[in-house]
């Protein structure tokens, strides 16, 4: 069985001219549906995406040269996968697909002009630009032009720093996931899984599975959140089904679930060797003397994931704060956000898995073309978002969770900037938001742009985690890349006049 029955190298279709009828960024879940739905329709799209592969985080899976047979014991759900991949093939070959891989969008920009509905406009001023990165090198860029634009960009982890976060062997709970599934790899052989968020579960279950030994899976919540909701839970009978599998996996391999715990300090020199696990009160404030020892040789934690939505917001599209206090793409019920012309699906409107994702990315090419949406997927995308709703006010961070860290606990890993500094900026200096801590300690000015900082300097800085960053570009750029002008000879995929995409 291939790893991806979709992936050879990326190309336009052959003299395509004029601006793609819809562009999706991001080639996960809830992407790769709304491209092949949109495409059933008949517009022509570009399916864009920083990775090599279609899958996204969800459906990471080992490269082809690892020659994994089997990839689908390392997922749940694979065969939905395979389904979307071989719909993507079959519109590939068509022509009614481009699937540029490789292609970090770093910014859009919008249409000078009115916007126009899919397949009714030959180009001019009523299309979107959306600028791209292909590499380090000058010319390694492209931009890619389309009527509408779906952002399906995912999410990202949340991290709460604590003493030793920053020792080699601990990773995200989602990076001890990618490694075996991309890499066929372990963080370690005896991995403590800690955090909060069902992302907890799934991890330990894939690495027990894999035949690493976990000691214990510590919980920050106690789970009875979702009893609030009884009739939401029954109306989504399948992720029931789901967590009592990745339940049944560790009873079978013994392994002990700690509720209202944390890891508040990880041991080691040149590798974590031990955790110090506590219980918590109901504000995620360590209770003295419940403090237990762990050995291990990794650490995988998280606290749930962050819509990733920095594309959107530098052009003022509107937020909502969702239930864990996270900040999401605000949408109707069609998933159109509050700029003409741009739709929003999966993560990027509110964390809520796969399942979810893929009904609003149909949800999305639906309106998209301008067709209706039958009832059944909306109640569907409907009883999933509630689900999704609930399970992000079950795992919301406790106010208390600061009483972590230590003075010299760096909070900013990339700058190395310790817990002293920001609350010195707060309290000597009068920061009174995150943006202001920054200025004045550089948290957040690193290479990761404050992805893993930036909720807990947030909240340090007093102004709760709920933000929307603005910035003008979304990643990493080469300054060459944005200094040079249009390379000779070289024009736009999906412009007026593009035969096929640059190459460098």
């Amino acid at each position: 069985m291939p790893t991806s029955p979709s992936e050879t190298p990326a190309r336009p279709a052959a003299g395509h001219r004029g601006p793609y009828d819809l562009a999706v960024v991001g080639a996960g879940p809830a992407g790769l549906a709304a491209a092949v739905a949109a495409a059933d329709l008949g517009l022509h799209c570009a399916l864009v995406d920083a990775g090599p592969q279609t899958g996204g985080q969800y459906y990471r899976h080992p490269a082809p040269g690892l020659g994994a047979a089997r990839p689908d014991r390392l997922h749940h759900g694979w065969s939905v996968y395979t389904g979307l991949a071989d719909r993507l093939a079959a519109h590939r070959r068509a022509g009614r697909i481009d699937h540029l891989s490789g292609h970090q969008v770093w910014a859009l920009e919008r249409p000078a002009g009115p916007a126009a509905a899919p397949g009714t406009t030959d180009g001019g001023d009523t299309a979107w630009s959306l600028h791209a990165t292909l590499g380090p090198a000058a010319a390694d860029r492209a931009t890619v032009r389309a009527v509408a634009v779906l952002l399906a960009t995912g999410a990202y982890e949340r991290q709460l720093p604590f003493p030793g976060w920053t020792l080699p062997g601990v990773v995200t709970a989602g990076g001890a996931q990618a490694m075996l599934k991309s890499g066929l790899v372990l963080p370690g052989r005896r991995i403590v899984v800690a955090g909060s968020g069902p992302l907890l579960l799934a991890a330990a279950s894939s690495l027990v599975t894999a035949g690493a030994r976990v000691p214990a899976v510590v919980e920050a919540t106690d789970y009875l959140g979702y009893a609030r909701r009884p009739g939401v839970l029954a109306a989504v009978p399948a992720k029931l089904v789901e967590g009592a599998g990745h339940g049944a996996a560790l009873l079978r391999h013994g392994v002990r679930l700690r509720r209202r715990s944390a890891v508040v300090e990880a041991h080691g020199t040149d590798r974590v060797t031990a955790v110090t696990v506590a219980r918590l009160d109901a504000d995620w404030r360590p209770v003295p003397g419940t403090e237990r020892r762990i050995a291990c040789d990794a650490l995988a934690v998280g606290h749930g994931l962050l819509p990733q939505i920095e594309l959107a917001t530098e052009l003022g599209a509107g937020t909502r704060t969702t239930a864990d206090g996270a900040v999401a793409l605000a949408v109707d019920a069609r998933m159109r956000t509050t700029l003409p012309g741009l739709w929003a699906a999966g993560e990027t409107c509110g964390v809520g898995g796969a399942d979810l994702a893929i009904a609003e990315g149909e949800l999305a090419a639906l309106a998209v073309a301008g067709a209706p949406a039958g009832s059944a997927l909306l109640r569907r995308r409907s009883r999933l978002r509630a689900f999704a709703e609930l399970m992000a006010a079950a795992h919301r961070p406790g106010p208390g969770w600061p009483q972590w860290l230590r003075p010299d606990t760096d909070v900013c890993r990339c700058e190395e900037v310790p817990a002293a500094r920001i609350t010195e900026a707060v309290e000597e200096l009068g920061a009174g938001d995150a943006r202001t801590v920054k200025l004045l300690t550089r948290a957040g000015m690193g290479w990761c742009q404050g992805r893993m900082c930036g909720p807990a300097v947030a909240c340090l800085a007093g102004g709760g985690e709920a933000r929307a960053d603005s910035r003008p570009l979304s990643c990493p750029v080469p300054l060459s890349q944005l200094a040079a002008g249009p390379p000779a000879g070289r024009t736009p995929v999906g412009g007026p006049s593009a035969e096929g995409l640059p190459t460098g």
